[in-house]
């Protein structure tokens, strides 16, 4: 152990990384210097870190029977500074007690700082001061949020604990209604190429507000189609270095939570003059196609354009059209679903990965309450848009890198600054350990150059289709795999199988797409963005990845709340389930039908006494022999829901 003169210090055998704290305050860095698992963090020598803080670690000496100690010697980076709560009073002294589980201590709040917040509201408090470790940091409150458990403050909580304000500034808001009351003038219509007498649509989820794409069709000589994707051109409003781009810039993204949007843009933009509704003039950045019956892509064109929606489809009307001949567009939709389906074979034959899970939607009542939770369906039309998304997501990025011929991975840089999508290779330690999940499964799998084939990831999937298992083995290939961000450094995108690809179809929810619109915009005007703006666009590159990370975190975390407090009035009610997981202390059990997600607890399995099997991924009884595996289903019952700590407690029947 180091000395308390020493921390801060700079010293030798250190390293930097990620610390994850568990809840039960043990801190583990990821470094990423081969040093074998994750050095470990004892209480003591956390040194004010924060789960999901970069920080600087000294190694102690090694013991070749324990696993790797350290210590944290300096704090580089925080995650975040604020943290939702209840706010509580011992001894006189208030404190926020908060919601995040790894969040170790609570925050002191002085009298002054208390933002006449009342005690057991829910609030939202930033640190302000944290010099000595061994005592509670001092906070003030920013924001009260209301009554434990009501929805709304516990949905702002979740969102402002990942640094989303669902309130735009002032300025913000009256700079988009300004651009709102313009409109669209006659002078804004110059240069751009008309599609207003083209057939064009959009097809968007039924509870959808904001439109950013629509597709025109056009069929014309020897069995070709011309085919438009046309995009909400959102970088003709939002200039560079105005309020309304520095807030989008800031926030990177819109926030999709259960019951409620978080718009990157004003609603007066976003689901107003930028949204691309029907029977309106609205001003769109296009890429459009001619197609041969074969999906085979004749021709290419870019610009700005102009067009006219003549219908508004929800994904379940686009549905019906393409099966039903009597139905609106349903030759239109009947061809551009095949055409759709082509080009998905050849992005599979070419090695993209079909990852398809299952989501659910809830039914909420007046006071957000869940009521009912059903599943998302995922049909032609779904894949339709998708496809024809992904199309003009790479031929955007071929035509900036001035080539769409094959190379292997890694592409070198054009000489051109640009925002990429990339998905890099998987990591071959989390390779060998999706083979050995698979195998414990007794799927045999093999790995080529560390890596395990896409074509045999699909053949995989493919088979389990409809399967007990099939979602767990869908989350071990997502969780193998690298996460992909943005970048200006090209080195393609593995998932997909795309030399080049970017983001360049959602421009009203994803800031990459407005900064990949200008990009393209210049680029057509035959003005490049120069080598010397290469640092500023990646910085800009990497608060957009992260700040995609921090919407996904609050995204999922509605869900498991509502999946709680679906689960909380509904104690001893049974269910079918679905093994999901499993661990020494326990089953994770998935009900199917609400994918509601809790842990039968090893304990709680009374018929015989069970031994966890790591190879195999088992739980295996020893008298009985009686075996629990990933994908089997069983029966539980509801044993309790806990709200605080978001977590389900089930029992089998």
């Amino acid at each position: 152990m180091l000395s308390r003169k020493t921390y801060g210090k700079k010293l030798k055998n250190t390293l930097q990384g990620i610390i994850s704290i568990s809840s039960k305050g043990t801190g583990y860095v990821a470094t990423g210097e081969g040093v074998g698992k994750d050095p470990e963090i004892n209480f003591r020598h956390l040194r004010t870190a924060l789960h999901g803080d970069m920080v600087e670690i000294a190694l102690h000496p090694r013991n070749p029977n324990r696993r790797q100690s350290a210590e944290v010697i300096k704090i580089i980076s925080r995650a975040k500074r604020g943290f939702s709560g209840a706010l509580e009073i011992e001894n006189g002294i208030y404190f926020l007690k908060p919601d995040d589980p790894k969040m170790y201590t609570d925050i002191l709040i002085p009298k002054a700082h208390l933002y006449g917040a009342k005690i057991g509201q829910k609030v939202f408090a930033e640190i302000v001061s944290w010099r000595d470790p061994m005592k509670a940091p001092e906070g003030k409150i920013t924001r009260v949020l209301g009554k434990p458990g009501e929805n709304n403050a516990e949905m702002e909580a979740i969102a402002m604990e990942r640094g989303f304000v669902a309130s735009l500034p002032e300025k913000v808001e009256r700079e988009g209604e300004k651009i709102k009351s313009r409109g669209i003038k006659k002078e804004d219509y110059a240069g751009r190429m008309d599609f207003r007498k083209i057939l064009t649509f959009t097809i968007d989820p039924a509870d959808a507000k904001d439109f950013d794409d629509a597709i025109s069709f056009k069929e014309i000589q020897n069995g070709e189609y011309e085919i438009g994707i046309h995009i909400a051109d959102v970088s003709h409003y939002v200039k560079p270095d105005s309020a309304l781009d520095e807030e989008a810039r800031e926030r990177g993204t819109s926030v999709y939570l259960v019951d409620r949007t978080i718009p990157m843009l004003p609603i007066a933009l976003s689901d107003d003059l930028c949204s691309l509704l029907p029977r309106k003039d609205r001003l769109t950045l296009s890429a459009v196609f001619v197609i041969d019956k074969n999906g085979a892509i004749q021709s290419e064109w870019f610009g700005r354009t102009v067009i006219y929606s003549k219908k508004r489809f929800t994904y379940e009307e686009a549905e019906k059209s393409i099966k039903d001949s009597s139905a609106p567009f349903h030759k239109e939709l009947y061809i551009l679903n095949n055409l759709a389906k082509k080009l998905a074979k050849d992005r599979f034959a070419k090695g993209a990965i079909s990852l398809d899970q299952e989501e659910v939607k809830f039914v909420l009542d007046k006071d957000g309450a869940p009521i009912k939770v059903i599943k998302k369906e995922r049909g032609d039309s779904n894949k339709l848009i998708e496809e024809f998304m992904l199309l003009a997501n790479r031929k955007v990025a071929e035509k900036i890198s001035g080539s769409s011929k094959e190379r292997k991975f890694p592409v070198s840089k054009s000489g051109e600054v640009f925002i990429y999508r990339v998905h890099g290779l998987p990591g071959k330690e989390k390779m060998a350990d999706l083979q050995f999940f698979l195998r414990s499964l007794g799927h045999k799998i093999s790995l080529k150059n560390g890596i395990v084939s896409p074509r045999e990831i699909n053949a995989l999937l493919k088979k389990l289709k409809g399967k007990g298992e099939e979602d767990a083995v869908n989350r071990a290939v997502v969780r193998s795999m690298a996460k992909a961000v943005y970048s200006t450094r090209n080195i393609g995108h593995w998932g997909l199988a795309f030399r080049h690809y970017t983001h360049f179809t959602s421009p009203i929810r994803r800031y990459p797409d407005i900064m990949v619109h200008r990009i393209l915009s210049e680029h057509l005007k035959g003005r490049k963005i120069g080598a010397d703006k290469i640092s500023l666009y990646e910085k800009m590159s990497i608060r957009a990845s992260d700040q995609e990370k921090r919407a996904a975190d609050a995204e999922r975390a509605s869900i498991k709340y509502k999946q709680v407090e679906y689960m909380a009035p509904r104690a001893g009610q049974k269910f079918e389930g679905i093994i999901s997981g499993i661990t020494e202390w326990g089953l994770y059990v998935e009900e199917m039908e609400t994918k509601c997600e809790g842990l039968v607890r090893i304990r709680d399995i009374n018929d015989d006494f069970y031994i966890f099997n790591e190879k195999k991924l088992e739980l295996v009884g020893q008298k009985t022999k009686k075996r629990y595996r990933l994908g089997d289903r069983v029966k539980i019952k509801v044993k309790s829901a806990d709200l605080e700590y978001k977590t389900i407690d089930y029992v089998l029947v």
